[in-house]
Protein backbone atom coordinates (compact mmCIF):
# COMPACT_ATOMS: atom_id res chain seq x y z
CA UNK A 1 0.00 0.00 0.00
CA UNK A 2 2.87 2.21 0.07
CA UNK A 3 4.57 2.14 -2.96
CA UNK A 4 3.98 5.03 -5.02
CA UNK A 5 4.83 4.27 -9.02
CA UNK A 6 6.75 7.03 -11.03
CA UNK A 7 4.13 8.85 -13.09
CA UNK A 8 4.53 6.99 -16.52
CA UNK A 9 2.67 10.02 -18.38
CA UNK A 10 1.10 13.14 -17.90
CA UNK A 11 -2.73 12.63 -18.32
CA UNK A 12 -4.89 15.57 -20.12
CA UNK A 13 -6.89 17.09 -17.67
CA UNK A 14 -10.65 17.63 -18.39
CA UNK A 15 -12.21 20.85 -18.77
CA UNK A 16 -14.14 20.81 -15.91
CA UNK A 17 -11.39 21.40 -13.29
CA UNK A 18 -11.46 24.76 -13.97
CA UNK A 19 -15.63 24.80 -12.45
CA UNK A 20 -15.46 25.67 -8.57
CA UNK A 21 -15.01 23.05 -5.99
CA UNK A 22 -18.18 21.96 -4.46
CA UNK A 23 -17.23 20.93 -0.73
CA UNK A 24 -20.01 18.79 1.23
CA UNK A 25 -20.44 16.77 4.44
CA UNK A 26 -20.54 13.06 4.47
CA UNK A 27 -24.26 12.35 6.87
CA UNK A 28 -24.36 9.12 6.24
CA UNK A 29 -22.06 5.77 5.76
CA UNK A 30 -22.84 2.36 5.75
CA UNK A 31 -19.41 1.47 6.96
CA UNK A 32 -16.27 3.12 8.34
CA UNK A 33 -14.32 0.44 9.80
CA UNK A 34 -10.30 1.56 9.07
CA UNK A 35 -11.17 5.06 8.27
CA UNK A 36 -14.24 7.35 8.17
CA UNK A 37 -16.04 8.62 5.25
CA UNK A 38 -15.61 12.28 6.71
CA UNK A 39 -11.75 11.91 5.09
CA UNK A 40 -13.61 12.24 1.72
CA UNK A 41 -13.80 15.63 1.94
CA UNK A 42 -10.30 16.94 3.60
CA UNK A 43 -9.36 20.21 1.81
CA UNK A 44 -5.59 18.33 2.20
CA UNK A 45 -3.82 16.26 -1.04
CA UNK A 46 -4.30 12.35 1.13
CA UNK A 47 -1.04 11.27 2.99
CA UNK A 48 0.29 8.22 3.61
CA UNK A 49 2.42 6.93 6.92
CA UNK A 50 3.71 4.16 6.91
CA UNK A 51 4.13 3.33 10.75
CA UNK A 52 0.14 4.80 11.47
CA UNK A 53 -2.03 2.14 12.51
CA UNK A 54 -5.15 2.30 14.71
CA UNK A 55 -6.56 -0.79 16.81
CA UNK A 56 -9.08 -1.06 13.99
CA UNK A 57 -5.83 -1.77 11.68
CA UNK A 58 -4.03 0.48 8.77
CA UNK A 59 -4.45 3.53 9.21
CA UNK A 60 -5.85 5.20 6.03
CA UNK A 61 -6.24 9.10 4.99
CA UNK A 62 -9.38 7.99 3.18
CA UNK A 63 -12.67 6.26 3.33
CA UNK A 64 -11.96 2.68 3.56
CA UNK A 65 -14.73 -0.45 4.76
CA UNK A 66 -14.07 -3.65 5.78
CA UNK A 67 -13.43 -6.65 3.42
CA UNK A 68 -17.33 -7.13 2.93
CA UNK A 69 -18.59 -10.99 4.31
CA UNK A 70 -22.75 -9.87 4.11
CA UNK A 71 -24.79 -9.25 0.94
CA UNK A 72 -24.71 -5.95 -0.68
CA UNK A 73 -22.13 -3.06 -0.82
CA UNK A 74 -20.68 0.27 0.76
CA UNK A 75 -22.46 3.35 0.14
CA UNK A 76 -22.55 6.96 1.67
CA UNK A 77 -24.76 9.93 1.28
CA UNK A 78 -23.53 13.56 1.22
CA UNK A 79 -24.46 16.57 1.47
CA UNK A 80 -23.03 19.33 -0.91
CA UNK A 81 -22.14 22.54 0.68
CA UNK A 82 -23.56 24.46 -2.37
CA UNK A 83 -26.31 23.11 -3.99
CA UNK A 84 -26.02 23.55 -8.03
CA UNK A 85 -25.13 21.68 -11.53
CA UNK A 86 -22.41 19.21 -11.49
CA UNK A 87 -19.82 19.19 -14.14
CA UNK A 88 -17.75 16.86 -13.36
CA UNK A 89 -16.09 14.28 -10.47
CA UNK A 90 -12.75 13.40 -9.18
CA UNK A 91 -12.04 10.34 -7.62
CA UNK A 92 -8.89 10.02 -5.70
CA UNK A 93 -7.52 6.69 -4.78
CA UNK A 94 -4.44 7.84 -3.63
CA UNK A 95 -2.34 5.20 -1.40
CA UNK A 96 -5.08 2.59 -1.73
CA UNK A 97 -3.10 0.19 -3.75
CA UNK A 98 -4.14 -3.27 -2.42
CA UNK A 99 -7.65 -1.67 -0.99
CA UNK A 100 -9.08 0.17 -3.25
CA UNK A 101 -12.20 -0.04 -4.48
CA UNK A 102 -12.53 -1.68 -7.86
CA UNK A 103 -15.72 0.15 -8.74
CA UNK A 104 -17.92 2.98 -8.06
CA UNK A 105 -21.61 4.88 -8.87
CA UNK A 106 -22.82 8.08 -8.07
CA UNK A 107 -26.11 9.15 -8.09
CA UNK A 108 -27.35 12.44 -6.96
CA UNK A 109 -30.82 13.62 -5.85
CA UNK A 110 -32.61 17.26 -4.99
CA UNK A 111 -34.44 17.19 -1.19
CA UNK A 112 -36.57 20.59 -0.12
CA UNK A 113 -35.36 19.84 3.30
CA UNK A 114 -31.43 18.47 4.87
CA UNK A 115 -32.48 15.01 6.35
CA UNK A 116 -33.08 15.00 10.16
CA UNK A 117 -29.63 12.60 11.01
CA UNK A 118 -26.22 13.09 10.39
CA UNK A 119 -23.19 10.50 12.10
CA UNK A 120 -20.65 12.95 14.16
CA UNK A 121 -17.33 12.08 15.33
CA UNK A 122 -14.96 9.64 14.24
CA UNK A 123 -16.85 6.73 13.29
CA UNK A 124 -13.86 5.20 13.04
CA UNK A 125 -14.14 1.06 13.10
CA UNK A 126 -18.34 1.48 13.41
CA UNK A 127 -20.79 1.08 11.07
CA UNK A 128 -24.24 2.15 10.22
CA UNK A 129 -26.60 0.60 12.98
CA UNK A 130 -30.17 -1.13 12.23
CA UNK A 131 -32.20 2.38 13.18
CA UNK A 132 -29.55 4.59 10.62
CA UNK A 133 -30.40 2.14 8.46
CA UNK A 134 -33.79 2.68 8.58
CA UNK A 135 -33.78 6.42 8.93
CA UNK A 136 -31.57 6.75 5.51
CA UNK A 137 -33.84 4.42 3.73
CA UNK A 138 -36.86 6.92 3.55
CA UNK A 139 -34.42 9.34 1.14
CA UNK A 140 -35.34 6.21 -1.05
CA UNK A 141 -31.31 7.41 -2.28
CA UNK A 142 -31.23 3.91 -4.47
CA UNK A 143 -33.45 5.39 -6.82
CA UNK A 144 -31.94 8.40 -8.06
CA UNK A 145 -30.87 9.24 -11.04
CA UNK A 146 -27.10 8.63 -11.91
CA UNK A 147 -24.35 10.76 -12.54
CA UNK A 148 -21.51 7.84 -13.14
CA UNK A 149 -22.81 4.62 -13.73
CA UNK A 150 -20.72 1.84 -12.59
CA UNK A 151 -17.37 2.20 -13.31
CA UNK A 152 -14.26 1.12 -12.78
CA UNK A 153 -11.46 2.66 -10.81
CA UNK A 154 -7.70 2.35 -11.18
CA UNK A 155 -5.46 2.27 -7.70
CA UNK A 156 -4.07 4.65 -5.98
CA UNK A 157 -0.24 5.01 -7.72
CA UNK A 158 0.95 8.11 -8.31
CA UNK A 159 0.28 7.91 -12.28
CA UNK A 160 -3.77 6.33 -12.26
CA UNK A 161 -4.98 7.53 -8.97
CA UNK A 162 -7.06 10.54 -10.47
CA UNK A 163 -10.41 9.01 -11.69
CA UNK A 164 -12.27 11.60 -13.70
CA UNK A 165 -15.89 11.48 -15.02
CA UNK A 166 -17.67 14.08 -17.04
CA UNK A 167 -21.27 14.65 -15.53
CA UNK A 168 -24.28 15.61 -18.46
CA UNK A 169 -26.99 16.60 -15.51
CA UNK A 170 -29.43 19.59 -16.13
CA UNK A 171 -30.89 19.51 -12.89
CA UNK A 172 -30.27 21.22 -9.56
CA UNK A 173 -28.17 18.66 -6.93
CA UNK A 174 -28.55 19.15 -3.22
CA UNK A 175 -27.48 15.27 -2.25
CA UNK A 176 -24.62 12.04 -3.99
CA UNK A 177 -24.98 9.13 -3.05
CA UNK A 178 -21.21 7.39 -3.40
CA UNK A 179 -21.76 3.70 -3.80
CA UNK A 180 -18.65 1.42 -3.69
CA UNK A 181 -18.89 -2.02 -5.15
CA UNK A 182 -18.57 -4.18 -3.24
CA UNK A 183 -16.20 -2.19 -0.55
CA UNK A 184 -12.83 -0.64 -0.06
CA UNK A 185 -11.05 2.95 0.05
CA UNK A 186 -10.99 5.92 -1.34
CA UNK A 187 -8.76 9.23 -0.45
CA UNK A 188 -10.79 11.71 -2.07
CA UNK A 189 -13.74 12.53 -3.65
CA UNK A 190 -13.74 16.17 -5.35
CA UNK A 191 -16.95 17.46 -7.13
CA UNK A 192 -17.11 20.39 -9.39
CA UNK A 193 -19.36 22.47 -10.84
CA UNK A 194 -21.91 25.80 -10.41
CA UNK A 195 -23.77 26.77 -7.95
CA UNK A 196 -27.36 27.07 -9.10
CA UNK A 197 -29.30 29.70 -7.10
CA UNK A 198 -33.34 30.76 -7.43
CA UNK A 199 -33.17 34.27 -8.95
CA UNK A 200 -36.57 34.67 -8.48
CA UNK A 201 -36.26 34.79 -4.40
CA UNK A 202 -33.77 37.86 -4.77
CA UNK A 203 -34.61 41.08 -4.25
CA UNK A 204 -33.55 43.84 -7.06
CA UNK A 205 -33.36 46.17 -4.29
CA UNK A 206 -31.03 43.84 -2.29
CA UNK A 207 -27.42 43.49 -2.31
CA UNK A 208 -25.58 40.37 -3.00
CA UNK A 209 -22.50 38.92 -3.86
CA UNK A 210 -22.91 38.60 -7.29
CA UNK A 211 -19.41 36.65 -7.91
CA UNK A 212 -19.94 34.21 -5.26
CA UNK A 213 -20.11 30.26 -5.70
CA UNK A 214 -22.87 30.20 -4.12
CA UNK A 215 -24.87 32.64 -6.25
CA UNK A 216 -23.36 30.71 -9.51
CA UNK A 217 -20.42 32.70 -10.07
CA UNK A 218 -17.61 31.09 -12.40
CA UNK A 219 -14.08 31.18 -13.25
CA UNK A 220 -13.42 30.94 -16.89
CA UNK A 221 -9.98 31.92 -17.30
CA UNK A 222 -6.65 32.82 -15.75
CA UNK A 223 -3.14 33.87 -16.35
CA UNK A 224 -1.12 31.84 -13.50
CA UNK A 225 -2.26 29.31 -11.07
CA UNK A 226 0.90 27.64 -9.74
CA UNK A 227 -0.13 27.63 -6.06
CA UNK A 228 -3.62 27.71 -5.92
CA UNK A 229 -6.66 27.73 -8.71
CA UNK A 230 -8.46 31.54 -8.70
CA UNK A 231 -12.20 29.33 -8.14
CA UNK A 232 -10.71 29.47 -4.68
CA UNK A 233 -11.34 33.44 -4.39
CA UNK A 234 -14.96 32.90 -4.94
CA UNK A 235 -15.62 30.57 -2.01
CA UNK A 236 -17.53 30.19 0.86
CA UNK A 237 -16.15 32.34 3.90
CA UNK A 238 -12.81 33.62 4.14
CA UNK A 239 -9.44 31.41 3.44
CA UNK A 240 -8.27 28.80 5.64
CA UNK A 241 -4.96 29.33 4.87
CA UNK A 242 -3.21 30.27 1.85
CA UNK A 243 -3.91 27.04 -0.29
CA UNK A 244 -7.74 28.51 0.13
CA UNK A 245 -6.35 31.05 -2.53
CA UNK A 246 -5.26 32.30 -5.78
CA UNK A 247 -1.56 32.42 -5.82
CA UNK A 248 0.93 32.99 -9.01
CA UNK A 249 3.86 32.17 -9.27
CA UNK A 250 6.70 35.30 -8.73
CA UNK A 251 7.18 36.63 -12.45
CA UNK A 252 10.79 36.55 -14.36
CA UNK A 253 10.30 40.16 -15.58
CA UNK A 254 10.37 41.72 -12.03
CA UNK A 255 12.74 44.75 -12.38
CA UNK A 256 16.31 44.00 -10.91
CA UNK A 257 15.55 47.13 -8.88
CA UNK A 258 11.86 48.34 -8.02
CA UNK A 259 10.66 51.72 -8.06
CA UNK A 260 6.90 52.88 -6.81
CA UNK A 261 5.12 55.87 -8.40
CA UNK A 262 4.03 58.59 -6.20
CA UNK A 263 1.14 56.27 -4.51
CA UNK A 264 3.54 53.70 -3.81
CA UNK A 265 2.20 51.36 -6.14
CA UNK A 266 5.01 49.69 -7.84
CA UNK A 267 5.80 49.92 -11.79
CA UNK A 268 6.38 46.66 -13.25
CA UNK A 269 5.63 45.16 -16.43
CA UNK A 270 4.08 42.05 -15.59
CA UNK A 271 0.58 41.11 -14.17
CA UNK A 272 -1.41 38.30 -13.52
CA UNK A 273 -5.22 37.63 -14.05
CA UNK A 274 -8.44 36.07 -13.26
CA UNK A 275 -12.09 36.67 -15.53
CA UNK A 276 -14.88 35.35 -13.71
CA UNK A 277 -18.40 35.39 -15.17
CA UNK A 278 -20.89 36.65 -12.81
CA UNK A 279 -23.79 34.33 -11.06
CA UNK A 280 -26.22 37.06 -12.60
CA UNK A 281 -25.89 40.30 -14.48
CA UNK A 282 -25.33 42.93 -11.95
CA UNK A 283 -24.85 46.55 -10.89
CA UNK A 284 -21.50 46.12 -9.15
CA UNK A 285 -21.70 48.65 -5.55
CA UNK A 286 -19.20 47.61 -3.64
CA UNK A 287 -15.47 45.09 -3.95
CA UNK A 288 -13.67 43.21 -1.15
CA UNK A 289 -9.98 42.20 -2.34
CA UNK A 290 -8.94 39.84 0.77
CA UNK A 291 -5.79 39.11 1.14
CA UNK A 292 -5.76 36.59 4.56
CA UNK A 293 -2.57 34.58 4.81
CA UNK A 294 -0.74 36.09 2.41
CA UNK A 295 1.78 38.05 4.28
CA UNK A 296 5.41 37.74 2.35
CA UNK A 297 3.86 37.28 -0.73
CA UNK A 298 0.86 39.54 -1.54
CA UNK A 299 0.41 41.35 -4.92
CA UNK A 300 1.48 45.08 -4.49
CA UNK A 301 -1.84 46.31 -6.50
CA UNK A 302 -4.56 45.14 -7.91
CA UNK A 303 -7.72 46.49 -10.28
CA UNK A 304 -10.67 45.27 -11.61
CA UNK A 305 -12.01 45.47 -15.07
CA UNK A 306 -15.71 44.37 -16.60
CA UNK A 307 -17.71 43.94 -19.09
CA UNK A 308 -21.09 43.00 -20.67
CA UNK A 309 -20.80 39.84 -23.17
CA UNK A 310 -23.38 37.58 -25.25
CA UNK A 311 -22.39 33.99 -25.22
CA UNK A 312 -21.17 34.15 -28.84
CA UNK A 313 -18.87 36.80 -27.33
CA UNK A 314 -17.63 35.04 -24.58
CA UNK A 315 -16.79 31.88 -26.67
CA UNK A 316 -14.32 34.57 -28.87
CA UNK A 317 -13.12 35.95 -25.50
CA UNK A 318 -12.07 32.35 -24.67
CA UNK A 319 -10.80 31.42 -27.86
CA UNK A 320 -8.39 34.88 -27.69
CA UNK A 321 -7.39 34.25 -23.85
CA UNK A 322 -9.79 37.00 -23.04
CA UNK A 323 -6.93 39.40 -24.82
CA UNK A 324 -10.22 41.45 -25.55
CA UNK A 325 -11.12 45.04 -26.39
CA UNK A 326 -14.08 45.07 -24.23
CA UNK A 327 -12.93 45.13 -21.00
CA UNK A 328 -13.64 48.32 -18.62
CA UNK A 329 -12.29 50.19 -15.42
CA UNK A 330 -14.50 49.03 -12.71
CA UNK A 331 -11.28 49.52 -10.17
CA UNK A 332 -8.35 51.55 -10.82
CA UNK A 333 -4.94 50.14 -9.38
CA UNK A 334 -5.15 50.42 -5.67
CA UNK A 335 -2.01 49.19 -3.32
CA UNK A 336 -2.79 46.21 -1.38
CA UNK A 337 -1.56 45.54 1.86
CA UNK A 338 -0.64 42.25 3.60
CA UNK A 339 -3.27 39.84 5.32
CA UNK A 340 -6.11 42.37 5.19
CA UNK A 341 -9.41 43.11 3.95
CA UNK A 342 -9.61 45.86 1.18
CA UNK A 343 -12.88 47.20 1.24
CA UNK A 344 -13.74 49.65 -2.31
CA UNK A 345 -17.36 51.68 -2.87
CA UNK A 346 -18.84 54.18 -4.87
CA UNK A 347 -16.31 56.78 -4.55
CA UNK A 348 -13.45 54.11 -6.03
CA UNK A 349 -15.59 52.11 -8.67
CA UNK A 350 -15.48 54.36 -11.93
CA UNK A 351 -18.52 51.99 -13.90
CA UNK A 352 -22.28 52.48 -13.41
CA UNK A 353 -23.40 50.03 -15.91
CA UNK A 354 -24.74 46.51 -14.81
CA UNK A 355 -22.01 43.88 -16.41
CA UNK A 356 -21.68 39.81 -16.59
CA UNK A 357 -17.96 39.75 -16.16
CA UNK A 358 -14.92 40.85 -14.37
CA UNK A 359 -11.62 40.50 -14.84
CA UNK A 360 -8.91 41.04 -11.63
CA UNK A 361 -5.33 41.75 -12.33
CA UNK A 362 -2.86 41.70 -9.65
CA UNK A 363 0.78 43.33 -10.29
CA UNK A 364 3.43 41.78 -10.49
CA UNK A 365 2.08 38.92 -8.94
CA UNK A 366 0.98 36.97 -5.59
CA UNK A 367 -1.80 35.36 -3.93
CA UNK A 368 -5.32 36.70 -2.92
CA UNK A 369 -7.27 34.65 -0.97
CA UNK A 370 -10.58 36.42 -1.46
CA UNK A 371 -12.89 38.43 -3.97
CA UNK A 372 -16.47 39.73 -3.46
CA UNK A 373 -18.63 41.97 -5.72
CA UNK A 374 -21.43 43.17 -3.96
CA UNK A 375 -24.31 44.54 -6.28
CA UNK A 376 -28.10 44.18 -7.62
CA UNK A 377 -28.94 41.71 -9.71
CA UNK A 378 -29.70 43.20 -13.06
CA UNK A 379 -32.11 41.13 -15.91
CA UNK A 380 -29.86 39.93 -18.67
CA UNK A 381 -31.87 42.13 -21.46
CA UNK A 382 -31.28 45.48 -19.12
CA UNK A 383 -28.04 44.90 -18.93
CA UNK A 384 -27.21 44.27 -23.06
CA UNK A 385 -29.43 47.52 -22.87
CA UNK A 386 -26.60 49.29 -20.97
CA UNK A 387 -23.43 48.26 -23.39
CA UNK A 388 -22.76 51.71 -24.44
CA UNK A 389 -18.99 52.35 -23.35
CA UNK A 390 -15.54 53.17 -23.94
CA UNK A 391 -12.68 50.02 -23.79
CA UNK A 392 -9.75 49.19 -21.53
CA UNK A 393 -6.83 47.22 -22.75
CA UNK A 394 -4.33 45.33 -21.13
Amino acid sequence: MAERRMARKACAEPDFLHKAIFFFQVIFATDEWFAPARNLLKREPPQFITSAFTEFGKWMDGWETRRKRTPGHDWCIIQLGVPGLIHGFDVDTSFFTGNHSPYISIQAGCLDQEPPFTLEGDRTGMAASDSQMAAVAKLGSEVWPELVSVSQLQPGYSDCCHNYFKVSFSRRVTHLRLNMYPDGGIARLRVYGVGLRDWSSVSTNQDIDLVALTNGGVCLGYSDAHFGHPRNMIGLGRAANMADGWETARRLDRPKKLQADQRGILQVPGWEWAVFRLGHPGLISSVEVDTNHFKGNFPDSCRIEACTLTPEEKAQCISSRWNSGKWRVLLPPQKLRPHHIHRYGKMELKLSHPVTHVRLIIAPDGGISRLRLWGRPIPFAATLASKKWTVSKL
